[in-house]
């Protein structure tokens, strides 16, 4: 059945000037959000620091000074972050340095003061959470906002539409970021991150979906990518900021005053056709229809924009959840469920802890590390497509899995004093932890019923949050083994990739609409 919005857009050209508009006008709240979304991977970052010793430092900054080697611990030529050899009163001011006969190393003592390698500021000095027994106060503001950001996707755009949730949630998002800078506790520095993500969980898909539902067939897959590039231009901004100013606070405030010039939005861009027609707002939605075919060059009828039509879009989501939990009853779909379920949450496990784990990396700038993280993301996003054409929807991603956990297992044995090397097998891991997350949106959309398929990916998105809540964590296991990361990384990708090889391949084969046809997908040739 011809699709009447579908064939109205081709009809007044697939992505004419008008679309073009409201697509470079949603990207800049893409890129805003996805800016805020990282801003705690430097406002909440560990820094490089060691005991002050007063005797010795007398004032001074100077981070590894000669004689610290008689005076803190070290492990593999990095001193201890928060102990020091106990200090002998044999010492006098008249000596010129604090030799080791000053200190006692075979006892340590817990320092109160630090001095740290750079000029940097994080919410670690603000809080006081110095030292490996506070590193989890850190980690945890990054869950904190992604659990913030799970629980926001629950009502975001169910009621408000895609306009308003994409404005409000950015306007509220940047107000709650501004007075976090002023929160005298930690807990209630927290409280306002997990506001901060949850009004502005529905942004970055409102933004997307407000595009892409705009522009004919044919150049959704174009705008999509180009929309997921917006999101990986967003890491780019932040990083770039929190290198120039290398300090909490004044990243909060470059990143979070932007979104208030979003409430223009409200009057210069349109809210979504299809969200009107849903909602019974038909004249809304042929007044939108007109401009665009104004903006366009072309004429449109009355006749034509009377192809429009409402359904009850209440009453289809209810049938969807109720079909939704019959489906679950087939033993196929289940276990098809769980598996795709269980490659979400590898996904984004894997996608976001190579993001994060970027900026602790031995070798190379942390800022230009994340930056390399983000930029090859864009690649990844325009090419992918032509891997789920060439090769099919299994092997591809089969094939990424397996390149990401590959990546990670040879990361580990590359020597630091080769940081080229090392970087680029970095960059190829994320590579393909960002293709897998583009194939598998496609994959699972294409396995499951059509009555349910909403739903099935809605679950499946949901269980993939997991995923981004546990991959903040991954710095506290580094302090047990440095390597441990990039081995749960590697381990997640490559389980994931023999999962899939009990999921059917979908390439060339018709939508199913039955869970008869989802249970004997590879029988529907196209």
């Amino acid at each position: 059945m011809e699709n009447s919005l579908d064939s109205i857009l081709v009809e007044l050209g697939d992505f004419g000037k008008y679309q073009i508009y409201v697509f470079v006008m949603v990207c800049i709240p893409i890129v805003l959000h996805s800016s805020v979304h990282v801003a705690y991977v430097f406002t909440a970052m560990d820094l490089n620091y060691r005991c002050e010793i007063p005797e010795c430092d007398q004032g001074s900054q100077i981070y590894e000074p000669p004689w610290l080697i008689n005076a803190v611990p070290h492990t593999q030529g990095i001193p201890n972050k928060c102990n020091m050899f106990q200090y002998n009163s044999s010492f006098t001011q008249n000596e010129t340095t604090c030799s080791s006969s000053n200190f006692n190393n075979k006892t340590t003592n817990r320092c109160s003061s630090f001095i740290y390698k750079t000029q940097e500021q994080s919410i670690l000095q603000e809080y006081n959470l110095q030292c490996s027994d506070n590193l989890w106060k850190l980690t945890l503001v990054g869950t904190i906002n992604s659990f913030g950001q799970f629980s926001g996707l629950f009502v975001a755009g169910v009621l408000y539409g895609r306009r308003k949730v994409m404005v409000w949630g950015m306007v509220l998002c940047a107000i709650c970021g501004l007075i976090r800078t002023l929160m005298p506790t930690y807990e209630l520095f927290l409280f306002l991150e997990y506001l901060d993500a949850a009004f502005s969980a529905g942004t970055y898909i409102s933004g997307f979906v407000l595009g892409v539902e705009l522009v004919g067939p044919k150049k959704r897959v174009i705008t999509g990518s180009i929309a997921c590039s917006c999101n990986a231009t967003g890491f780019i901004l932040t990083s770039i900021v929190a290198w120039m100013v290398q300090s909490w606070r004044p990243i909060i405030y470059i990143l979070y005053t932007p979104p208030f010039f979003l409430i223009s939005y409200l009057w210069i861009i349109p809210e979504s056709i299809r969200w009107n027609i849903r909602k019974g707002r038909i004249e809304e939605a042929k007044s939108t229809l007109r401009k665009l075919a104004k903006v366009n060059g072309k004429e449109i009828t009355e006749k034509t924009l009377d192809r429009i039509s409402t359904s009850n879009n209440e009453v289809e989501q209810i049938g969807e959840r109720n079909q939704f939990f019959e489906s679950l009853k087939s033993p196929v779909l289940l276990l098809r469920f769980v598996n795709a379920c269980f490659g979400w949450t590898a996904c984004a496990f894997v996608f976001y802890g190579l993001s994060l784990n970027s900026v602790t990396l031995a070798s190379g700038n942390k800022y230009m590390n994340f930056i390399l993280s983000s930029l090859v993301e864009i690649p990844a996003y325009f090419l992918s497509p032509f891997f789920l054409s060439y090769f099919g929807r299994k092997r591809s991603l089969v094939g990424f899995y397996i390149l990401a956990g590959a990546a990670c297992i040879a990361f580990i044995f590359i020597p630091d004093d080769i940081q080229e090397i090392g970087l680029t097998v970095y960059m190829i891991g994320k590579f393909g932890a960002t293709a897998c997350f583009n194939i598998i949106y496609v994959f699972t959309s294409e396995m499951f019923p059509t009555s349910t398929r909403q739903s099935y990916m809605g679950a499946c998105s949901t269980f993939g949050r997991f995923g981004v809540m546990v991959a903040p964590q991954m710095p506290l296991l580094a302090n047990t083994w440095t390597p441990l990361p990039l081995i749960c990384f590697s381990s997640m990708a490559l389980l994931a990739a023999a999962l899939t090889l009990f999921l059917p391949e979908t390439l060339n084969i018709r939508l199913p609409d039955t869970i008869e046809e989802a249970e004997n997908i590879s029988r529907l040739k196209k």
